[in-house]
């Protein structure tokens, strides 16, 4: 160790600086250079290692305040990271990320744009729609990009200015209630803190506590009045996907009826209006055994507990239901999970498409 740390230091020139810190690393280049006198001159009372150990440390403490010193070598390695491009023809930054990667999709391009991994210019840019120019440097990081939010109910799937998409686990409200603090919102609200982002997390839509799957807030009261106001129009397309005990009678149809609330906050199904809000679901099987089925779900409406109220109507209740299933529950949870969103951007109306996989455990029952 005490030969390979002189060997870096007899490279370097010696600081010229006389403040009282700089003349401690002296001592530590002193020492680098003439290693036996410095220690013959220790006190008696500090023995070799010690010696050494205080050695190690000046040296270090000189190259941390002094990363110019260090070896091109050592700080070239940082751009064997990011593969080079150079622009050729003018376009967008997107556009120009997709080429690059092979046809990589928008929603992945701009993941790596958000999480910091392009470099224009030796520039590190965010600006989707930043115009290039011949000529350009693009660098794009070979690593793929940290998420900043860890949390094991909340995975953030694409994050812009305006709005935050994520996946929600099982056992997480999608905002507070009066007995239950903790919720997505919460968990993106103090995310927002961290990252330094000037916002706040605002609800649109809702999942159940115990369901799964894919949502997305706003990030600015434009963003959520847009979505909230527009929301039927703006979305195209939300699906689920849910492992049912039972099998419907065929293999895809719709399920209609009027749903209503009595005051113990049970949701009561009739095929004709009772008061309530009409409620359309359509449904295709997916894939089934002698006691079980995975059941794709399309809502053409919203309605609170629609698809659990709507999968008993056909009696095949969803597994793990204890409100309205029938006591099965072979995974122990409820098997409900939100596997499509799509939408416009409630500012720029670009299209948006996400998509997750069902969880492994809705395939258990059919091994």
């Amino acid at each position: 160790m005490k030969n390979n740390i002189s060997a870096k230091v007899q490279n370097y020139p010696e600081p010229q600086n006389t403040t009282p810190s700089f003349l401690i690393l002296r001592i530590a280049f002193f020492s680098a250079r003439r290693p036996n006198l410095f220690r013959k001159n220790i006190p008696s009372i500090i023995k070799r290692r010690t010696a050494i150990i205080i050695h190690t440390f000046l040296v270090l403490l000189h190259l941390k305040h002094n990363k110019e010193l260090i070896p091109m070598q050592r700080r070239n390695n940082s751009l064997s990271q990011f593969t080079r491009f150079t622009v050729k023809d003018a376009c967008d930054l997107l556009t120009f990320i997709q080429k690059a990667l092979d046809g990589v999709s928008r929603n992945r391009a701009k993941a790596i744009l958000t999480g910091g991994g392009i470099r224009v210019d030796k520039k590190i840019v965010k600006q989707f729609d930043l115009q290039l120019q011949p000529g350009s440097i693009v660098e794009i990081s070979k690593k793929k990009p940290k998420e900043e939010l860890r949390n094991k109910f909340v995975k953030i799937v694409y994050e812009d200015h305006a709005i935050v998409v994520i996946e929600k686990n099982i056992g997480i409200l999608s905002m507070a209630s009066s007995h239950h603090a903790f919720s997505v919102k919460t968990v993106l609200d103090e995310y927002f803190r961290r990252t330094h982002q000037k916002c706040t997390a605002h609800v649109v839509h809702r999942l159940d506590r115990d369901t799964s799957g894919l949502m997305v807030y706003a990030k600015t009261i434009e963003a959520e009045q847009i979505l909230e106001h527009n929301w039927h129009n703006i979305v195209t397309d939300r699906r689920y996907v849910a492992l049912c005990s039972g099998c419907p009678e065929q293999p895809q149809g719709r399920v209609e009826s009027w749903l209503k609330d009595n005051k113990a906050f049970f949701t009561f199904s009739s095929p004709t209006d009772n008061g309530g809000k009409y409620a359309l679901t359509n449904y295709k099987v997916l894939k089934n055994n002698d006691k079980y089925s995975l059941v794709e779900f399309k809502l053409e409406t919203g309605r609170k507990n629609q698809i659990r109220v709507h999968t008993q109507d056909l009696g095949c209740p969803i597994c793990g239901d204890i409100k309205y299933g029938n006591g099965d529950n072979p995974i122990g949870r409820l098997a409900l999970h939100a596997f499509r969103l799509n939408f416009y951007h409630p500012i720029t109306g670009e299209q948006l498409h996400f998509e997750t996989s069902a969880p492994k455990l809705f395939m258990k029952v059919f091994e």
